[in-house]
């Protein structure tokens, strides 16, 4: 299952991807971001799961398996760009930045603002579609409501 999706992630022109695959490389991203500084809080899963349920209208058992899911994708994944890409050409303008949003409740979620994080963010949001800008706003309000 996991080499069908990287295959269509890696591909040169990738098609937009299914609603089920697009979630799972969202939840992917999620844990590159929670990963990226070296320290995969148990906050930060539990972040990952309250944020995909909410998103989702997942029980707590479609949750925990769709981050299992995610965790072991994004072992599996070559780089951020291809999760970006398959997020970007699937989710509307508006509800990436609500994606950079979940993001920064991510990064920030163990209640460190890491460099690695910050650095990931900084580099994502762009892929994504994503100014400096709004990015900084979205963090701004993660962190406001915090």
């Amino acid at each position: 299952m996991f080499a069908d999706l990287l295959n269509r992630l890696t591909a040169p022109a990738p098609e937009p991807l299914p609603f089920d695959d697009a979630r799972l490389a969202l939840a992917a991203l999620l844990v590159r971001i929670a990963r990226s500084d070296g320290d995969y809080a148990q906050v930060e899963a539990d972040g990952i799961d309250h944020l995909l349920a909410a998103r989702y209208g997942l029980s707590e058992a479609e949750t925990k398996a769709l981050r299992l899911e995610a965790e072991a994708l994004e072992a599996q994944a070559p780089d951020t760009v291809r999760f970006t890409r398959a997020i970007k050409e699937a989710v509307p303008y508006e509800d990436r930045l609500r994606v950079v949003e979940t993001l920064w409740a991510i990064a920030l979620a163990d209640g460190e603002r890491d460099e690695e994080e910050d650095a990931l963010l900084r580099m994502v949001a762009p892929m994504l579609g994503i100014n400096d800008r709004d990015s900084n706003l979205a963090r701004q309000r993660v962190e406001a409501a915090g």
